[in-house]
């Protein structure tokens, strides 16, 4: 038998796995997870219904076009249906961007840190990343990243949200630097978190999309409207870059299922309005004690908070799964923590009221 081995590409070696939100163990002291940014809540009213009348035709493929949900996503945003693309998340839609646009030889632009699947689907690709540090406040460095554009550049994220560090990009520094950027490099707006955002200044994508021809926006059904465990994201973009996901997109890739479900809770938005309110209202509850503690927390605009904790960013973790919540570390870094349960937020405001006062 031949001792070697099929050759693979070379781009893949060194590529870090993706790391999850650690789950809580089964059967262990560990009783809530706020380490995925997952909504609390179940799905809406009338999801679960639809998903399960749906499932009695798993035998057959879903509609590989996703027309229902497309249709229902151009009358909800006012968008022509050639403007549009489906995808297994919004994760899965953005992987399918840099297959359009960059390759071996090009660059990819975003902030450092922010979503930890940029490198990733970057380096699969063959293209080059260019990371862009934070500022001192961990927000984007907007006129930084412009800087770094160069004649290999193809394609920008601009995470805003940005996970894990919560802080957000205005519309007069976005603008700024939309004017910057070439019109034929892509620039994505990442906004996986939009629904959870109430400060005015900061733009909706979509109504920046409408005015600039290399603007595509990403979104998805995994955080506010609680469809994780589905993978349904999509893109909004003018025609040649939609036109291009569809084409790089794995047939058949989203469930009919999950289109059902997407359908189902579009149709529920004024349950999804209230429970986004109610997260809010949350958030500004956990925010409000972290900072009477002594704790310096971004301005958060997402359904999570980030502590900067540097060398002890593993302790406090271990101190938060010691107390019955898990966390999403960043070693050496800091930790990103969901905003969810009530009881769960309290047990983490009680370990960060210990622990700050052990600093």
């Amino acid at each position: 038998m031949s001792e070697t081995s099929p050759k693979l590409r070379a781009e893949l070696e060194g590529i870090p796995t993706y790391k999850a939100g650690k789950a809580a163990p089964v059967g262990g002291p560990v009783a809530y997870k706020l380490s995925s940014n997952e909504n609390p809540y179940p799905p809406l009213p009338g999801v679960m219904e639809t998903v399960t009348a749906a499932a009695s035709s798993l035998n057959r493929y879903p509609d590989p076009a996703c027309l229902g949900l497309m249709q229902e996503l151009s009358e909800r945003f006012g968008v022509p249906l050639s403007h549009l693309a489906t995808g297994t998340g919004s994760v899965g839609v953005a992987q399918q961007l840099i297959q359009s646009t960059a390759g071996p030889g090009d660059e990819v632009v975003y902030a450092w840190r922010s979503f930890e699947a940029y490198p990733i689907i970057t380096q699969i690709s063959g293209a080059t990343s260019v990371q862009v540090p934070l500022t001192p406040g961990d927000v984007h460095d907007l006129d930084a990243m412009a800087d770094a554009i160069t004649d290999r550049t193809r394609l920008i994220f601009v995470c805003n949200p940005n996970n894990p560090t919560s802080t957000v990009v205005r519309r007069a520094e976005l603008d700024r630097f939309l004017d910057r950027v070439p019109g034929d490099v892509l620039v994505v707006l990442d906004e996986a978190y939009r629904e959870f955002i109430r400060d005015p200044e900061v733009p909706d994508g979509v109504e920046i999309y409408r005015e600039r021809p290399n603007v595509c926006v990403l979104r998805t059904f995994s955080k506010a409207y609680g469809l994780a465990g589905l993978r349904v994201g999509f893109a909004i973009a003018h025609d040649p870059v939609a036109a291009a996901l569809r084409k790089t997109a794995v047939p058949f890739g989203v469930s009919q299922i999950a289109q059902e479900a997407a359908i189902a809770s579009l149709r529920a938005e004024d349950e999804l309005i209230g429970r986004v309110g109610s997260l809010v209202c949350e958030r500004t509850r956990v925010v409000d004690a972290l900072r009477a503690q002594g704790w310096t927390v971004p301005e958060t605009q997402a359904n999570f908070v980030w502590l900067r904790l540097g060398e002890q960013t593993a302790a406090f973790a271990a101190a938060c799964e010691q107390h019955g919540v898990v966390v999403r570390p960043f070693p050496g870094e800091g930790v990103r923590v969901t905003v969810g349960e009530t009881e769960a937020n309290d047990i983490f405001l009680k370990v960060t009221e210990g622990f700050r006062k052990e600093l």
